[in-house]
């Protein structure tokens, strides 16, 4: 049976994942809208997906999932959220919200497949720099609901933050976190990477927090590597300053995303960062 054309709820049956339920017609689905409507006070109703499963995750696997990492751009022909199954255009959706994506089974979309939902957030004065570059935050994942030839719908899974329309996918594999050994190697001296920004383009952290480092894999950095965070005072004839340590979570070949594990003070964009090595 032929998918449904995601836009024209023309009489044929959305092709729903095994085992979530029986086909919906127009007809049911019509129905199914006029109760929602007549029953509550709203008077906007959405079509949804079948209930988002609760991401049973544990935390801090959901916290390196949702953590930002630089990015240099995305990728050309990229697949994106193009909107929603409301009666009306919104710009934000949440977990068991069903959206649209512009892509189908002419693209190698399948029913099941899950994928990150991600953005690029330029720095505030719109001009990316490699000391501050471009930040591609994870707003949550979806799962692949039905599919058409061009178009697919899926259901919001777990939102990091709130998926908007224009958000591109990228696939969904859960991160590893890495282990922190108990051994605290010497810092290096002499050779400090920079703190440069955070998620939505922060510049204060505590700990817990998530922050992108100018050092990668270039450098040596490896998941579970771990740093010393300072601060230069500028004052002649004195020592850095200790704001506290991190931990690599996630590297790429010119940048880290570190997790923030001990705080003496508040870190900020520009503070100094020092490989235990």
């Amino acid at each position: 049976m032929k998918s449904l054309r995601l836009n024209e709820l023309d009489g044929r049956s959305v092709r729903p994942l095994q085992g979530e339920g029986p086909v919906l017609s127009r007809t049911t689905v019509g129905t199914v809208l006029v109760a929602g409507l007549l029953a509550g006070s709203s008077m906007t109703a959405a079509q949804r997906g079948p209930a988002a499963e609760a991401a049973e995750l544990p935390p801090d696997v959901l916290a390196v999932a949702c953590a930002p990492k630089a990015s240099g751009g995305i990728p050309k022909g990229s697949v994106r959220v193009t909107g929603g199954q409301d009666s009306f255009p919104r710009p934000v959706y949440a977990p068991g919200d069903l959206i649209t994506i512009n892509a189908g089974t002419n693209n190698g979309i399948e029913v099941g497949q899950e994928y990150y939902t991600r953005r690029l957030l330029m720095p505030r004065q719109e001009l990316a720099t490699r000391t501050l570059p471009p930040t591609l935050v994870t707003s949550g994942w979806i799962r692949v609901y039905a599919v058409d030839d061009t178009m697919s719908l899926a259901t919001v899974t777990h939102a990091c933050d709130a998926i908007e329309s224009g958000d591109h996918l990228e696939p969904f594999v859960l991160p590893a976190v890495p282990l922190i050994s108990a051994d605290k190697p010497k810092p290096e001296r002499d050779n400090y990477g920079r703190v440069m920004t955070g998620s939505d383009r922060r510049g204060v952290f505590g700990k817990g927090d998530f922050l992108l480092v100018d050092r990668g894999s270039n450098d040596g950095i490896v998941p579970g590597s771990q740093f010393v965070l300072y601060r230069n005072k500028r004052q002649p004839e004195n020592f850095l300053y200790d704001l506290g340590e991190a931990v690599a979570v996630g590297v790429a070949p010119g940048t880290s995303t570190l997790q923030v594990t001990l705080v003496r003070d508040t870190i900020e964009t520009g503070d100094l960062v020092a490989l235990r090595k």
